[in-house]
């Protein structure tokens, strides 16, 4: 190879000096691209040009030798046509043998630099071509050249009609494309052979140039006759040989890449160049041969005829070779006759000023832009092969759509562009992914060249790449992803608007390429696709570019859902399946899929199964099968060896696959699509058992997917369970089948039975089956984290995985639970506790303690302390069990009733310390509050209400009440603003109630120890009047509020019974009648409800249909009524006696004379009351409001 500084050594900047320091590259090493270049100043008006050496072959740069005067170039050098590192292919290109440009030397280009095609490089062709175009306008020559569209970059290659045309007369391969020419352009075509002359000034050059670098300037003998005639032998075959290659066959592989060996695609050129014209960016091939050293650095030869002057070609010609590849000095050697007459040294920027071979750069400039709008604008469909053609003489320049006009023929296979092309795209799109997460904008152009790349190739000749080329299609859709909304950020939305696609018509202009008809041409144009009427338009500043846009490359297809993105990926991962299947032609293969008959699958009765125990032995045979794929076995049904193409890319789609119906089965689950969602799992499933059997190494990353697809399946058998009044509509669901997920699963059953996972994803009508199902799913996933040691790696999925299984043995455990209650409400006969209850209480203390473990490995205390709190429910419900021993009269609080009431306190209470503080979880800790404050409560209420007093004192049970009570009363939150506030005043009233109530009791049983008796004493009097003001502060509780008030007028009339003195009494007595007084409030809201519920029964009348709310009990408050009255009654008319002047010392006291006066008349007034038996009970109600106002205005005792 040439020296890393090649485009600065042998391109320097105009005018500027040689540099040193050159480093030799070993061979095969590309070029640093480095700023090198320049913008030279030609002809008066700037051109921008810039070129940087991607790859050089070249030898280190040697000084050119000067040949002498008179030095006669027709005699052979003595090194003539032999291989020279100084020369390189130079010599022998000039001659036109077998290192002949090539009709596919732009692929050769664009394989070696496969990162700048499709987006970065406008054109990519032989430095030839791109002159030939650039002289068109100056030029009668004829131009054939074959354009392909790969992403933004166009393929340049010369189409050799001769060439072609004779191979088609030997093989027949083109025999559409010579009846099309001849019809349209060229009726008598025939082949014209290269005159005498031509080979003779190609002789002269070639001896020249080989004179240059011999440097002794001696002539040699002439060859022999022989050897001329070999030599002769050798230029003819190089220039009448097919360099066409045969068509293509499939590689082996397409990663070992012999395409370019076998198929003539090498890149030939001592140098690839990044040009830079203007704003034209072209990848370049040139072989030129370039010398230097001492005072010139950098400089091109060519010699000239010194009776010819220089044209213009000619000028444009060296003038172009020379910015290519950045050549600042042109020497020209003159002949005459070929005697070497003189040399030139010419600057490259005086080129176009020249004698005779004056042209404007700015000009040349105009027409690479026309040009390449003109080609970018009409060559559209990517994979197609688009031909430019103008005739020797002619003017019109037409542009053909080969495989449009191929595809009209009997086989459209027959372009030889096609595999070429074909694989050109799937290499641009292979490069382009590997960037696909630094480059996501390119999803579009990505999507556009393997499509067009599959729609190039025979499906069942190139089965390899097409499953490769969907394979990627499939993998630009992320499924791992969230989907984005739409934005005008979104890479995949970028150029939605300017997009081009296969089927996008072609813009059209009547100007430009509109059809042209004259007397000389064929009246028939209607094949091509673009005209350009006269090459003097190429001249005319932005002719096209104004017209034209350069369109973008293809958008990427905005998917609404995630069902529709993946299903997407599904039909490009179904394609690929059916690629690789029919590369197995064999006679075990399986019959193809009939899209109208369902696939069998193996359904087994659950009654078979065992139930729980069979679903046991299935997570068992599951297990094993996941150790032995730790270990590599392979067991694939179709015979696929492993290691294969086929094998590896069936893994892959089957493995995408899996992941598509996992993220369409996740999808439905968030639409509560349940039976959708366990199809989808099911299909997931399915396909991951297969890559099971194919797989001989199982990944980690393999095994994470798994145990991710388990857990998804136990949460959607969780909520088919909790469901279950939509399971026919789910049934239907999960029944339901496309034609493409049957065909996948065929493809799925050429490899394995698919009955891997049938225990898990089989649609159960039992909710134990599916809860059991559910908990097994979520132990599989565990136990696969487990063993394959992921759990260390990924800790969220594994804490996530232990959450859900404490959740649904949580879920288990209540509903044993709940059976175990149903069970114990049905007794009814038997009062003792049966053998299936006590079954039922074991299985749910099981679920609950494991659950209680999971959520403790991950230090999950909330969840924890709500399995907590539910197995404290459940031995409530065993406690309960046990409480109708007995005869109901002779019931006694029983011991086992005794013992799981503790247990329950005791798992409540570990429940709190589970939580430490509320701060954790108020709601949490509120509830478990109140479920231990409930369970005090009970066993208080059953112990006061069946005191065990075969076993216990009463002083003891009494305090065992007490201390129970007041537990009770410190677990309820009478002061939080909750939604369970009024329940805790209501709890704590009750509380004060009965604990006031017992007091009493006590103090009226009590005989001796007056201390004991002051005591109780004041405990009942504390605890009423603290009941009295919880129940006040309730609205809806009127009734307990009097009947706590009426317990106190009680209680005052006990302790009035025991006082000897009048004084004492009428104290009490006025303490009696003042409570009363404050029972007002209670008959208001009695009275207020019972209006209400008038008003209500009236409206019920007239509309049936409005339903009546839940009423006061009128018994209850008619009973507590006449207990009141009864007791207002006695408490006047006690007062009235110990008022009266008998009763009483003689004295003056205006009060008590006031008092007895007021309480006679009240006293009258409810006898009167109280006598009428026709009175409502509202009115009765009205006259004790009454009755208690005249009471509450002083004219009580004082």
């Amino acid at each position: 190879m040439g020296d890393s500084n090649e485009a600065g050594a042998e391109a320097p900047p105009a005018k500027a000096g040689a540099r040193g320091g050159l480093r030799l590259l070993s061979p095969g090493e590309p070029e640093e691209p480095s700023a090198q270049g320049s913008a030279l100043l030609l002809g008066g008006s700037e051109v921008k040009s810039r070129a940087v050496v991607k790859y050089s072959s070249a030898p280190p740069r040697a000084a050119f030798a000067r040949l002498e005067e008179k030095t006669d170039l027709k005699l052979p050098p003595a090194n003539w046509l032999r291989e020279s590192a100084k020369l390189g292919p130079a010599g022998t290109t000039i001659l036109g043998n077998s290192k002949k440009s090539k009709p596919f030397s732009s692929f050769g280009m664009a394989y070696d630099f496969i990162d700048s095609v499709g987006n970065d490089v406008d054109v990519v062709s032989d430095s030839e071509n791109i002159k030939k175009l650039l002289k068109i306008p100056y030029s009668k020559s004829h131009v054939s050249m074959a354009v392909h569209r790969v992403g933004r970059t166009l393929l340049l290659d010369e189409l050799d009609i001769q060439e072609l045309f004779m191979r088609s007369s030997q093989t027949g391969d083109w025999t559409w494309l010579k009846e099309f020419y001849q019809r349209l352009i060229d009726q008598k075509w025939q082949r014209k052979k290269k005159s005498k002359e031509h080979w003779y000034q190609k002789a002269i050059l070639s001896k020249f140039l080989y004179y240059s670098i011999n440097g002794d300037g001696a002539a040699q003998p002439v060859p022999s006759a022989a050897e001329q005639q070999e030599s002769r032998s050798d230029q003819t075959s190089g220039s009448d040989g097919a360099a066409w290659p045969a068509p293509f066959e499939m590689p082996s592989s397409v990663s070992e890449d012999p395409i370019a060996s076998s198929q003539g695609l090498k890149n030939d050129f001592v140098r690839n160049i990044l040009w830079t014209f203007e704003d034209i960016h072209m990848l370049v091939g040139s072989n030129m041969p370039i010398f230097g050293g001492g005072r010139y650095p950098a400089v091109s030869l060519r010699l000239r005829d010194n009776n010819k002057p220089i044209n213009v070609l000619t000028g444009i010609d060296c003038w172009l070779d020379n910015l290519i590849c950045n050549v600042p000095e042109l020497v020209m050697c003159f002949h005459v006759n070929g005697i070497v007459q003189k040399y030139e040294m010419i600057k490259t920027e005086e080129i176009p000023n020249l004698e005779n071979s004056n042209f404007s750069t700015k000009v040349i400039k105009d027409i690479a832009q026309n040009i390449l709008s003109f080609l970018k604008s009409n060559c559209t469909k990517e994979g197609h092969t688009y031909w430019l053609f103008k005739a020797s003489g002619s003017d019109i320049v037409k542009l053909y759509d080969l495989t449009t006009l191929c595809e009209e023929t009997e086989d459209k296979y027959q372009n030889p562009f096609t595999m070429p092309v074909a694989v050109l795209l799937y290499k641009v799109a292979c490069n382009m992914m590997m960037k696909k997460n630094q480059n996501k904008k390119h999803y579009g152009t990505i999507r556009t060249l393997l499509l067009n790349c599959v729609k190039l190739l025979d499906k069942s000749r190139h089965p390899q790449i097409i499953a490769s080329a969907n394979y990627m299609l499939s993998e630009l859709f992320q499924l791992d992803e969230p989907k984005k909304e739409e934005s005008s950020e979104s890479p995949f939305n970028e150029n939605s608007d300017e997009s081009y696609s296969e089927e996008e018509e072609e813009m059209g202009d009547s100007d430009e390429n509109g059809s042209h008809s004259t007397g000389s041409d064929p009246p028939d144009d209607s094949k091509a696709v673009a005209i350009i009427k006269s090459v003097g338009e190429l001249s005319v500043p932005e002719k096209y570019k104004s017209i034209h846009q350069i369109r973008p490359s293809c958008a990427f297809p905005v998917c609404h859902d995630t069902e529709e993105r993946c299903r997407l990926v599904l039909s490009y991962v179904l394609e690929g399946l059916k690629s690789v299947d029919s590369s197995m032609k064999k006679e075990s293969d399986l019959p193809a899929a009939d899209p109208s008959t369902p696939i069998p699958l193996k359904y087994e009765d659950e009654s078979a199964r065992g139930g729980p125990e069979g679903l046991e032995k299935q997570m068992a045979l599951f297990l094993d099968k996941m150790g032995s794929l730790q270990k590599g076995n392979y067991s694939s049904q179709s015979g696929m060896i492993p290691g294969s193409w086929q094998h590896k890319m069936k893994l892959q789609l089957i493995l995408k696959s899996s992941k598509a119906y996992y993220v369409l089965s996740d999808a439905a689950m968030s639409l509560q699509k349940y039976g959708r969602a366990l199809r989808y799992i099911k299909l997931a499933l399915q396909s991951h058992d297969t890559y099971c059997c194919l797989c001989t190494n199982m990944l980690s990353e393999v095994l994470l997917f798994l145990s991710q697809y388990l857990t998804l399946c136990g949460d959607i058998q969780l909520m088919l369970a909790q469901n279950a009044n939509n399971r026919a509509a789910y049934l239907e669901e999960f029944h339901y089948q496309t034609k493409e997920d049957q065909e996948i699963l065929h493809s799925l059953h050429r490899e394995s039975s698919c009955q891997g996972f049938a225990w898990a994803t089989d649609l159960s009508t039992d909710l134990e089956s599916q809860l059991s199902v559910s908990c097994k799913c979520y132990e599989a996933a565990h136990e696969i984290l487990q063993f394959s040691d992921l759990k260390s790696q990924n800790t969220e999925h594994y804490v996530q995985v232990l959450k859900r299984m404490g959740n649904v043995r949580n879920e288990i455990g209540v509903f044993y639970m709940n059976q175990a209650a149903a069970l114990q409400s049905e007794r009814l006969v038997s009062k003792n506790v049966s053998a299936a209850e006590q079954q039922l209480w074991k299985k749910s203390f099981a679920c609950f303690e494991k659950g209680i473990h999971n959520f403790e490995s991950i230090g999950d205390a909330t969840n924890a302390a709500l399995l907590l709190c539910n197995t404290g429910r459940l031995m409530r419900i065993c406690a309960q069990a046990h409480c109708g021993a007995g005869d109901e009269f002779k019931r006694e609080f029983s011991p086992e009733e005794g013992l799981y009431y503790n247990k329950a306190v005791d798992y409540y209470l570990k429940a709190l310390r589970s939580l430490g503080t509320r701060d954790r979880h108020p709601a949490v800790w509120d509830s478990v509050n109140w479920e231990l404050s409930t369970t005090y409560f009970t066993m208080a209420t059953l112990q006061q209400d069946y005191a065990p007093l075969s076993r216990k004192a009463q002083e003891q049970i009494e305090k065992e009440v007490s201390e129970a009570m007041m537990k009770s009363l410190k677990h309820c939150d009478v002061d939080s603003a909750s939604a369970r506030q009024p329940l805790c005043q209501y709890r704590a009233a009750t509380v004060h109630h009965r604990l006031a109530s017992m007091y009493h009791s006590c103090l009226r049983n009590q005989v001796g120890d007056e201390h004991l008796r002051k005591q109780h004493r004041a405990l009942a009097d504390l605890h009423y009047s603290k009941a009295v003001k919880l129940f006040q502060v309730l609205k809806d509780t009127p009734c307990e509020l009097l009947r706590v008030q009426l317990e106190r007028v009680a209680f005052a009339e006990f302790q009035m019974t025991g006082q000897n003195s009048n004084v004492g009494k009428l104290k009490t007595l006025s303490g009696a009648l003042d409570i009363m007084v404050r029972t007002k409030h209670a008959f208001q809201l009695i009275r207020k409800e019972l209006v209400e519920e008038l008003d209500q029964a009236k409206s019920a009348a007239s509309s049936p249909a409005a339903e009546a709310a839940p009423s006061l009990s009128r018994e209850e408050v008619l009973r507590l009524l006449s207990i009141f009255e009864s007791r207002l009654s006695f408490l006047l008319l006690q007062s009235i006696k110990l008022l009266s002047p008998g009763r009483r010392r003689a004295s003056n006291n205006v009060e008590e004379d006031l008092a007895l006066r007021a309480n006679k008349q009240i006293y009258s007034q409810l006898l009167r009351a109280t006598a009428d038996r026709n009175t409502s009970l509202v009115e009765r109600i009205d006259v004790l409001v009454h009755l208690l106002d005249q009471l509450a205005q002083g004219s009580a005792v004082q």
